[in-house]
């Protein structure tokens, strides 16, 4: 059942309820609405993220590239996404496929050309879509020539990354300087012979830590950023920020005493090797640096999301500090992936909504993330029957919507690919015996466009990773003829996006802190049921007597049909299921 009190939606079991009424809106003026597409652009926007060596090969080498993002904008314009950010796109010797670069100023030859390049971004433009690039300012490959220089002591770049010398034993062994460990276990030192110093790496041995307190790093990273500016992206997604700057005086961090594994990333608490307070003016500089060159270059405002898997005080500074510094336009909300899976129920999702909302400084823009990368795909993590359930949450919840690729057709992890075919390198460090569970493959195999040979994606023999041998029946092809498809849905939500009451309506979750009066305002109303098993639920006193709801969006599998009206004391949800309504006055 579920009760108002005082103007609050509460949910009682596991229904989550969330709703948004359009209270008193004023119609903006064409000079603001101007002036929010240049500086405000990416308020409500739907970033959809590419992970280019999965989405399309335009020349039949098993990898994707950029001519094949090039060649399937028409995806973006039909789906209505209007801005992608590409995963890195730098050369690299592929370690870790992109995030070790070894020149921030060339593309991988594998992805194409920089002609490859300013033909994506002319065509991308052409179709309303701008272009985000993955930033990894944490470290570089060891194969960049900065490193080089950089052990070979030759001036000028003799302190461009962290350099120590370790300890020596009483029986004359040499250790590292400390017990500081890798994010992919061990130690987050690796000696280099030829400098005979450590250095740190708090990732894979091929990527070491650049020095952000020595200025010459900073004007090099600088000067990275504008170069691409130039090139035309909108903007950065910035990696890993929260590994950036460490304790100086090289302090051992403290057990953390979650785990007895030494090696683990988990074994100590990391106080002097993340989320330091220098970040915050790093990011600030940045702002500052984006900010000035929007005003004085045409096009939208430039901007920056973060990657930082922190706390929430922690994260919340990276909008603005407490004196109100502005930082990033927003920072990555990884709660849908870190707080939340298929076993939490409708207070979960409430709490860590409200959270969001509650800790975010006045001004600013939620945002929501439901996967990426480096952690198993939507479907997989919270079941296949969620998949537009979970896409009605994201795309109603107010704000910015992250989507990875793949995830507006369902696509599931391929968890079968064997150890022979696992290219993951922190999965083929563990062994055999413990791989499939650690590699990230499985949720980059590539995306699956029609049920053609490699799932429309490479006339390749064999692609860089194995395709999940279920596009045969799940591609996008197919979900574009069905009647109903999750790409459909995914479509209707996008669209539905536009409303105002969406952007600017105030918001609602279950027992959310905020009274609104509803009585005589058009409200949508999203309904998800995130129990197992069928739900009949009563929203009468939410709607009020005198309305009934009109379904705007449905899942692939529901009993009901978009334009239904439905009682408000009536309605029934299977398990997983979400409805998108209207809420109107009862025809008399």
């Amino acid at each position: 059942m579920v009760s108002k009190r005082s103007g609050l939606v509460l949910a009682i079991g596991f229904n989550l309820f969330i709703a948004l009424s359009e209270a008193s809106l004023l119609a903006r003026q064409r000079s603001q609405q101007e002036l929010d597409s240049k500086y405000n652009w990416w308020q409500h926007e739907v970033f959809y993220q590419i992970y280019p060596r999965s989405f399309m090969d335009s020349n039949g080498d098993g990898i994707g590239d950029l001519k094949g993002v090039t060649s399937k904008l028409q995806h973006f314009v039909e789906t209505g996404i209007t801005a992608v950010w590409l995963s890195p796109i730098f050369q690299s010797p592929m370690k870790d496929f992109g995030y070790d670069i070894s020149d921030y100023s060339k593309i991988q030859p594998e992805y194409g050309t920089f002609e490859d390049f300013d033909e994506l971004i002319a065509n991308a433009t052409a179709a309303g879509i701008k272009v985000i690039l993955d930033f990894v300012p944490n470290h570089s490959s060891d194969e960049h020539e900065w490193f080089i220089k950089s052990a070979a002591r030759e001036s000028g770049y003799e302190d461009f990354y962290v350099w120590e010398d370790g300890k020596v034993l009483e029986n004359g062994t040499r250790v590292p300087p400390n017990n500081w460990r890798s994010v992919f276990t061990g130690s987050a030192w690796e000696w280099h012979e030829g400098r005979q110093q450590y250095y740190l790496r708090q990732f894979t041995a091929g990527q070491p830590d650049l020095n952000y307190r020595n200025p010459a790093v900073l004007q090099a990273m600088d000067e990275v950023m504008i170069y691409w500016l130039n090139k035309g992206v909108a903007g950065f997604r910035i990696d890993a920020i929260n590994y950036v700057y460490e304790n100086t005086q090289l302090l051992d961090e403290p057990l953390s005493e979650t785990t007895d594994d030494p090696n683990s990333y988990d074994y100590l608490d990391h106080i002097y090797t993340k989320n330091l307070p220098e970040v915050n003016e790093l990011l600030q500089h940045w702002r500052v640096m984006l900010d000035d060159y929007s005003k004085n270059n045409d096009g939208p405002q430039r901007i920056m999301m973060t990657e930082g898997y922190a706390d929430v005080n922690t994260v919340m500074n990276y909008y603005e500090d407490e004196n109100g510094t502005q930082g990033v336009q927003f920072p990555f909300n990884f709660d849908f992936i870190s707080s939340l899976n298929n076993n939490s129920d409708a207070r979960d999702f409430v709490y860590i909504i409200e959270r969001w909302l509650i800790y975010m400084p006045h001004g600013h823009a939620p945002n929501w993330v439901m996967g990426n990368h480096d952690n198993p795909r939507v479907a997989s993590r919270y079941g296949v029957q969620t998949v537009d359930s979970m896409n009605m949450l994201l795309m109603t919840l107010p704000g910015i919507a992250i989507t990875y690729y793949g995830e507006e057709l369902g696509m599931v992890d391929y968890r079968d690919i064997s150890f022979a075919d696992t290219v993951d390198q922190p999965a083929c460090d563990v062994g055999i015996a413990n791989y499939k569970w650690m590699s990230r493959d499985p949720e980059r195999t590539p995306m699956q466009w029609n049920n053609d040979t490699n799932a429309g994606f490479s006339t390749a023999s064999k692609t860089w990773v194995p395709v999940n041998p279920n596009y045969l029946q799940l591609n996008a092809e197919a979900q574009k003829q069905a009647p109903r498809s999750h790409l459909k849905v995914y479509q209707q939500l996008i669209k539905l996006r536009q409303l105002e009451v969406l952007q600017n309506g105030a918001f609602i979750a279950q027992a959310y802190n905020r009274e609104v009066e509803l009585k005589g305002k058009r409200s949508i109303l999203t309904i998800i049921n995130v129990s197992n098993s069928q739900q009949q639920i009563d929203v009468s006193d939410f709607a009020e007597s005198s309305k009934h709801l009109v379904l705007l969006v449905v899942g692939v599998d529901s009993q009901y049909k978009v334009g239904q009206r439905l009682k408000p004391s009536e309605i029934v949800l299977a398990p997983y299921e979400g409805l998108v309504t209207r809420l109107s006055l009862r025809e008399k």
